[in-house]
């Protein structure tokens, strides 16, 4: 049995407006150069039509290759989408190290983790506006606009993958929407995916830091690199006995 245990160091709107009728259209400025329309109670963001058809977005990481004392996954993520504490009482973490434990042995390793985008979410089923939602490509995410709070979906997630944002945010990136009384997680730089980056920025900062522990890819496409390499080597999911069917998959744990 493997057991995770925490590394210690590891827009002010009204939504009941928007839930009031699902046939309107409503245009929201979350901050100067973002804004977003939502269509009948569902949020589509610019990008959306950059979807790749059958594609199922994820991640392959290999715990081998992790260093424990390596955070730059996580701080490129915070940078990346504007997570930053900054100084706040909350610390929202859309990835974070962790290490795992084998009981029986002791052996550790340390590994990111973050939302698993699994093909069948639990966020999703228990979200009562429909505000956690998985796009057609595999990539799970939360629409700021229906989101009331109620934080089901930080309940039902076996991965802990997601914050709640209890205070005003500051030094928002115009790609990543945040606000107060919302939940938030990783959304696997769905902004670079949609513009054609062809990658995330943890796997940016993981490659540059020359340890290479991390891939991403279409994993339904049989000649992209993560899909051979999963095809080849062997690989897990963080608690499969779930059979949620992962969009992240770890080696060497």
């Amino acid at each position: 049995m493997i057991i995770p245990t925490e590394n210690p160091n590891g827009a002010e709107i009204s939504r009941r407006d928007i839930l009031k009728s699902g046939a309107a259209l409503a245009t929201i400025t979350l901050a100067p150069g973002v804004t977003l329309m939502a269509f009948g109670g569902k949020a589509k963001a610019a990008g959306d039509d950059g979807l790749k058809p059958n594609a199922r977005w994820g991640l392959l990481i290999d715990a081998a290759k992790c260093p424990e004392d390596c955070s730059a996954c996580v701080s490129a993520c915070s940078t990346e989408q504007g997570w930053e504490n900054n100084g706040l009482s909350t610390d929202p973490q859309w990835i974070r190290k962790v290490t795992l434990r084998e009981k029986e042995t002791g052996r550790t390793n340390s590994l990111p983790v973050m939302c698993q985008h699994c093909e069948a979410p639990p966020c999703v089923d228990v979200c009562p506006t429909g505000a956690s939602f998985k796009r057609e490509d595999g990539i799970v995410l939360v629409n700021r606009h229906t989101c009331i709070g109620c934080r089901y979906c930080m309940m039902a997630c076996p991965f802990k993958a997601r914050s709640f944002v209890a205070e005003p945010v500051t030094g928002q990136r115009t790609s990543t929407p945040r606000g107060k009384g919302t939940v938030e997680g990783c959304n696997l730089c769905v902004h670079k995916i949609d513009r054609g980056d062809g990658t995330t920025a943890c796997v940016e900062a993981c490659t540059a830091t020359g340890n290479n522990a991390m891939m991403f890819g279409d994993l339904n496409d049989p000649e992209s690199e993560i899909a051979k390499a999963v095809s080849t080597y062997a690989s897990v999911e963080l608690r499969a006995d779930l059979g949620l069917n992962l969009g992240v998959r770890y080696q060497n744990i």
